[in-house]
């Protein structure tokens, strides 16, 4: 019997290709099973000076993820001898990525699609798992779909529900039990009750703060030691009537070397302008995301500590003045350009592959696995989403097989 711990995008397709391929699954999630709508009222908090967006609920951060799928750290990953190549081309038409349809591209997207162009930017539409049928352009990826338009890892959960899986929602992991030094037992916590599951193979998917807790609670150490996550800013300014905050958010992508950029509305820029008129339909707004150095550390009480290094600073300037290059040639008023406040997401990286994990994701307890975003050797600076269900996809045929 397989137990998975977590329901994001490695424990999602871990449950759904095991429970297709007659495995016995549980899965534990220490969420709740919501509807998409209301993904936004599920962010996590954590410590005052760490802004880490974040999510605790069935689908874990897909639920409010823009649903971009890009390849990341390839040529990284090859150093642990492992080729993703077939896992990515399995995974990219399970979940549909694709370019999203000019019906779908709104008018603030393409005047930044031009306007990269024109400065010789590398600049492409951003691969999305949409479906542009149901997709009604109203802006609200990052607060949980209200028509289910988008892949979420929930839709692998429900599929892993109807092969066969059990779903225990609302179940906090709180020890690993081991007999001779193997992974034996899951000790959760439901309605104030402590439950204990007997297993063979455990797979931790509790993403990259909660996977390094349980772990560092079995007594592991070098566990959450390192963490990344990428930071990010939103630059904008006024356009007016560009309606740009309707539109799908995150559609188009620049590559820079040290950062990549994405149009994405942030209702925070209005505040940065001195017009009380200025209303959210009047801003343009760009992403700027880079990668960081693993400077911080997960402490057992769920305490994170994120440090940050020249060189994160440095690559962060470096896309903001670009950002600004490409909002003036796009038409915005460059007196009103502004910021918001440095935030981070996709944090990974607290328990990686080459350190505490072997090239097949087990830890040096036998039959204890991780899968999410813990197991990146470094940030990737963009979207991990489909570097980790290519994960996925390599553990759980890995596992069938073994």
């Amino acid at each position: 019997m397989f137990v998975i711990v977590g329901t994001g995008a490695g424990g999602g397709l871990l449950a759904r290709e095991l429970a297709k391929n007659g495995k016995k699954v549980v899965i534990l999630e220490k969420g709740p099973y919501i509807d998409s709508k209301d993904a936004f009222n599920y962010y996590d908090k954590y410590a005052p000076g760490v802004d880490l967006l974040s999510t605790t609920c069935v689908g874990g951060s897909t639920a409010v993820s823009m649903a971009n799928m890009v390849r990341a750290l390839d040529e990284e990953l090859h150093e642990f001898g492992i080729d993703l190549t077939k896992e990515y081309e399995y995974v990219e038409e399970l979940v549909g990525v694709h370019e999203l349809d000019d019906s779908h591209i709104g008018r603030g997207t393409q005047l930044f699609l031009d306007a990269a162009r024109d400065l010789g930017l590398d600049v492409v539409k951003m691969p999305k798992a949409i479906r542009e049928e149901e997709c009604i352009q109203c802006g609200k990826c990052a607060f949980g779909c209200p028509v289910n338009a988008k892949w979420t890892a929930k839709d692998f959960v429900d599929e892993a529900v109807e092969a066969g899986a059990e779903l225990i929602c609302e179940a906090e992991v709180i020890d690993i039990i081991l007999c001779n030094m193997e992974a034996s037992g899951v000790k959760y916590v439901k309605d104030h009750e402590e439950h204990l599951i007997k297993t063979d193979k455990i797979i931790l998917c509790a993403g990259a703060i909660q996977t390094p807790i349980i772990m560092k609670n079995m007594g592991l150490t070098g566990i959450g030691r390192e963490i990344f996550f990428d930071p990010f800013v939103t630059v904008g300014g006024y356009l007016k009537d560009i309606n740009f905050n309707t539109e799908v958010q995150m559609a188009a992508l620049v590559k820079g070397k040290n950062f990549v950029l994405s149009p994405h509305f942030s209702s925070f820029i209005k505040g940065n302008i001195d017009n009380p008129d200025v209303d959210d339909k009047d801003i343009l707004s760009i992403m700027v995301k880079t990668p960081d150095e693993c400077k911080g550390y997960v402490h057992t009480d769920g305490f994170v500590r994120k440090e940050n290094t020249i060189e994160d600073i440095r690559y962060l300037a470096e896309g903001v003045a670009t950002a600004g290059f490409i909002l003036e040639k796009a038409g915005v008023d460059p007196t009103t350009i502004g910021s918001t406040v440095y935030r981070g997401a996709h944090p990974g990286g607290t328990v990686q592959i080459g350190k505490a994990l072997d090239s097949n994701l087990e830890s040096e307890i036998p039959n204890l696995y991780v899968c999410d975003a813990s197991v990146l050797p470094i940030s990737p600076g963009k979207p991990p989403i489909l570097t980790i269900l290519a994960l996925a996809k390599r553990l759980a045929d890995y596992l069938i097989n073994k």
